[in-house]
């Protein structure tokens, strides 16, 4: 994938796998809940349940887990009380860094995410600091052919379509960026047309971003490490462009 490519730029995962995947489901699960608590559990009548399904499908989300999730977002059984948060503050060399929160206890999400910018070389700024920086897209991530990728995309009503490069097998891949609430449409037209559809998200695209490379791309990259060990972070944004050798090097560290 491009290295300016939103999906590949949330966030930097690497360490102990099978303790990534377990937060993983940890926090697609509480997705779910948060949906259901919020829409209900009827999926075709809820899109955000819809979306969060999808992911979950996506990460080969155990379908036990997922029936628990509902089960809970429905009252049934014990569920936490989770409130949605926005934390937000500055990386090393500038950079804007945006961190989705679900949380059951505000101040310790508030403690441990302002450790992680900290032990980065960053700090945990105030409310809208770089919030304004950013505009909730839809993000698509697909295989084809480039006219009919183009085509479809376009008729879908998509803002833009980039080219990725290619998988091992030599299939093109493109990200597809459109408005938040049409990811869901635009998504079902490229499958439709053919395309081979492998993600669909809604992500807090940057207006503009910021090269980083070095001792600034290290400390930003041990700052994302540490704020995706957090429970409570759903997801990270930022609008860095993090040099390979930086990437590379922090990967086999």
């Amino acid at each position: 994938m491009a290295g300016h490519s939103h999906a590949a730029n949330i966030a930097i995962r690497k360490g102990a796998q099978d303790k990534k995947r377990a937060k993983l489901f940890s926090k697609l699960a509480k997705e779910i809940i948060v949906a259901v608590k919020l829409g209900g559990p009827d999926e075709m009548g809820n899109p955000r349940l819809r979306l969060a399904l999808r992911k979950a499908k996506a990460q080969s989300l155990p379908k036990d887990t997922v029936e628990r999730a509902i089960k809970k977002g429905s009252g049934e059984g014990d569920g936490d009380n989770y409130e949605e948060l926005v934390m937000e503050g500055y990386g090393p060399g500038g950079v804007a860094v945006y961190c989705e929160v679900m949380t059951d206890n505000r101040n310790r999400a508030a403690s441990e995410i302002r450790y992680a910018f900290t032990r980065g070389g960053g700090n945990l700024g105030t409310s809208g600091c770089v919030g304004y920086m950013f505009a909730r897209k839809g993000i698509i991530i697909c295989r084809g052919d480039e006219d009919a990728v183009m085509m479809a995309a376009l008729e879908a009503g998509a803002e833009d379509v980039s080219p990725e490069g290619e998988n091992e097998d030599g299939e093109h891949i493109f990200e597809v960026v459109c408005e938040s609430s049409e990811t869901e449409a635009v998504a079902t037209t490229l499958a439709e047309a053919g395309i081979t559809v492998d993600s669909d998200s809604v992500l807090f695209v940057p207006d503009t971003r910021v090269n980083v490379g070095g001792d600034e791309a290290a400390g930003l990259l041990k700052m994302l490490d540490l704020l995706d060990d957090c429970d409570d972070v759903q997801q990270v944004h930022h609008n860095a462009n993090i040099d390979p050798e930086a990437l590379e090097a922090f990967s086999n560290s």
